[in-house]
Formats: structure tokens, sequence, C-alpha cells
């Protein structure tokens, strides 16, 4: 019994080993093609087999399964130069996302090297950036038809790519700038420009504030001047009127008024203990004075 099982472990292990390498698993994210003492293996109707996502088998020993990740690839194109159709340099960054589409030619194309598809994939981009944009002035690719060229470039990059078996999702370009020395020149002009634009407004702001000025001034003269002639008018008025008055006054009864008159003068000359009058005793000014003491 024991001589029995030795022979059928090793059958067992034999039978497992060729089952392990006979089955294989393609994931979600992949596509996966048999390679067949170097051939892609193919179906009767000689097309590649395209294996989908799921539980396998090949040959051991004999097949070779290669996987392709299916999911999208991105790889940017940065500071790359080109020169517009007005002849100036522009500094540009485009980003490309991709993927595999017919894993065959992938296969046979790139060696199923995604590295090398980015790479020649790289330079059927920059020799589409570079017509487009040699085809345009600055102010058309940054303002007016930037959209235009972005569909352009992705037209053009999808068209070149279909030798590769790569779809060509999106293209777009990121950024487009001056070279440096450039950028410097053109800042320095804007910042002229500038200083230019606010020294002309503070020019005028300050000419407008002298006139608001100027303006008010003559206002408020006007103004006091109008208000001293209007104060003058009605102090005369009132000065009128009192004379009237007094004089009213003075004919019902000239002599009640020399009275008033003198009492309210002695009242103003005398107001204060210090206050001295030198005047002469038989002036007029001390007659009702001098009739208090004879009466």
């Amino acid at each position: 019994m024991g001589s029995l099982k030795v022979p059928t472990l090793i059958l067992f292990a034999l039978v497992m080993m060729i089952t392990s390498l006979s089955l294989f698993t393609v994931y979600q994210t992949e596509r996966g093609l048999v390679v067949r003492l170097g051939d892609i293996k193919k179906n009767s109707a000689g097309e590649p087999v395209v294996l989908s996502p799921g539980l396998h088998v090949k040959m051991p020993f004999v097949d070779t399964v290669r996987l392709f990740d299916t999911r999208i690839q991105t790889f940017d194109l940065q500071s790359e130069r080109v020169i517009t159709g007005e002849k100036k340099y522009l500094i540009v960054d485009v980003f490309v996302k991709w993927r595999v589409k017919d894993v065959a030619t992938f296969f046979i194309r790139t060696n199923g090297d995604n590295l090398l598809a980015s790479k020649l994939l790289r330079e059927s981009i920059i020799d589409g950036v570079r017509a487009e944009f040699g085809q345009r002035t600055i102010q058309e690719v940054v303002s007016g038809e930037r959209q235009a060229v972005m569909d352009r470039l992705r037209l053009e990059a999808q068209r070149n790519s279909q030798g590769l078996g790569i779809e060509i999702v999106d293209a777009r370009v990121k950024r487009i700038d001056l070279p440096t020395q450039v950028s410097d020149g053109v800042f320095a002009r804007m910042r002229s420009e500038r200083h230019r634009v606010a020294e002309e407004y503070r020019a005028k702001g300050q000419s407008k504030a002298e006139q608001i000025r100027a303006e008010a001034d003559a206002a408020v003269t006007i103004l006091l001047a109008t208000a001293e002639k209007e104060a003058k008018e009605l102090k005369g008025q009132g000065d009128a009127v009192a004379a009237k008055v007094y004089g009213e006054a003075y004919s019902q009864d000239p002599e009640f008024y020399r009275f008033y008159r003198s009492m309210e003068a002695y009242k103003a000359s005398f107001s204060q203990k210090e206050d001295v009058l030198v005047l002469d005793p038989n002036s007029e000014f001390f007659d009702y004075m001098s009739r208090s003491k004879g009466k």
C-alpha cells in the first residue's frame, strides 16, 4: 500500500502543476492574447483571439499569454516650443488620454509596451501641434480659435494612432505661454502702459478735484455775500422801523421821551462804581438830574 501512495502523490502533483500552468485569469480591466510558438492565436476566420475578462485555458509550455491594460492612460507633452504663423515662439503644454482599443495591433506595433506607445504617440502629437500652431497667429490660438485647435489636434491624433491600435480619448492644450525672455519684455511694456494709464487717470482726477474745489469756494463766497447783503437789508429795515417807532413815541410825548432817554443814558454811564465822567455841571446831560435835586 505504501508503495502505491508515492506514484499517486507524484501523479496528483503533476496534474496540479499542469492545471496551474493551463489556467489563467484575465481581470476586468484587461484584455489578453495567446501567443503560440511566436504567433498570435487566431480563430477559424483567421482573426486574432482576444481574451475577455474571466478564466481561460492555455497549452502549457506552448502558449504564452500577454495581458494588456485597457484603462485610460495619460501622458503629458510639456514645455514644447512651437512657432506660430507670424514666426513667434510659444511654449505649449499638452496632455493626451488614450487606451488600448485593438490589442492585436497594439501588440504587433509596440510589443505591448506602454512606454513605447507613448513615445510613438508623442511624436505624432508634436507634429500635429506644430502644424496647427504654424497656421495661426498668437491671438487666434490663445482666444479665438483655441477650441478649434484642440478639436483638430484630437482628430489628427486619433487618425495617427489608429495604426498603433490606440484610441485617443482626449487631447487638450493645457498652457500656452511666451518664452521667458519674451514674457519679460511683454510684462515690462504692460507695466509701462498701465503706469501711463494710471498717471493719466490721476491727472484727470486732480483736475476734477481742483474744479470741484473752485466751484465750492465760489458757491461759499456767493452764499456769504448773499447772506451778508440780506442781513444788512434786514438790519436797515429794522433800524427804519425802530426810528419810526421812536419818532411816533417822541411826537406823542416829547418830554417823557427826553426823560426816558436821559435815564437810559444815566444807567449806561454809571453802570460800574468806578465809572468817572468829567463834564460841565451845567451840561444838558445833567438836566433831569439837576431838576430832581431842585425838586
